[in-house]
């Protein structure tokens, strides 16, 4: 089974990081990791890549119906996560119409999978056979996989450099640790050789979209793997995120 991750750029005219892993519910491994451009380039490395069982885990809005504010999805994971500064940002028509001519790229994406037989479906996962596309959230995410008190500062935008690195060094801290977790995901040695210390602007960029769309792809291994140790906040009609969740909010089977 494949486990593609998606760090999807709201605008097509910018990079997007891609990842695929292969295996099952008892683990996986990282078959590629990179940055893809415009839409015929994401499209041609998809319909590559899908034709088997798959799941497809996107951090960028999928259904948008509203035309401002935010979704009910942002709303009831802000509930949980802002305590750890990890409330998504809103997601509403009018923010996002205003890339790619008013075309949503998430629900342009979730439309042409939908038309490769996939589902937006975030709550049946767990079927060896699944092939669905589901929106995921890595800073909530990241918060539950990786034990953290707030999230980590790896972003470039508005960070001194100390901090910016600081925070660097612990995400490749705990994606190594990935080899030794439940699911275990093996394959990371050439993503992480990549130094930080040594990466700026584009660079830096690339690699973080890199090092995001595999943390994409291990969400859905994830929650192919424990569904009831997974959160679903929303709703596939008004739009939906699935994140790893809390330990006091497992679903209890």
């Amino acid at each position: 089974m494949k486990f593609i991750g998606l760090d999807l750029a709201w605008s097509a005219r910018n990079p997007s990081g891609v990842a695929v892993l292969e295996g099952d519910r008892h683990g996986a491994r990282l078959m590629f990791s990179g940055v893809l451009g415009d839409d015929a380039e994401l499209l041609a490395f998809l319909d590559a890549q899908l034709s088997g069982p798959a799941l497809v885990a996107i951090d960028a809005p999928l259904s948008v119906p509203n035309l401002t504010g935010q979704r009910p999805a942002e709303a009831q994971l802000a509930v949980v996560f802002t305590r750890f500064q990890a409330g998504a940002h809103p997601a509403n028509r009018t923010l996002l119409g205003r890339y790619n001519g008013g075309v949503l790229r998430g629900e342009w994406l979730k439309a042409a999978l939908e038309a490769r037989g996939f589902i937006d479906d975030p709550h049946h996962l767990s079927a060896p056979d699944a092939r669905a596309c589901v929106e995921v959230y890595l800073h909530a995410a990241m918060v539950v996989l990786f034990g953290l008190d707030r999230t980590l500062k790896y972003k470039q935008k508005g960070q001194g450099r100390a901090t910016l690195l600081a925070a660097w060094a612990e995400y490749h801290r705990h994606l190594v640790a990935l080899e030794q977790a439940e699911p275990p995901l093996t394959g990371l040695a050439t993503l992480l050789a990549a130094e930080p210390l040594m990466l700026r602007g584009r660079a830096l960029k690339s690699h973080e979209d890199e090092a995001d769309a595999v943390m994409c792809a291990y969400v859905a291994l994830y929650a192919h793997r424990f569904p009831e140790r997974c959160e679903v906040f929303g709703s596939v009609a008004e739009g939906s995120i699935l994140t790893p969740t809390l330990l006091e909010r497992w679903k209890r089977t």
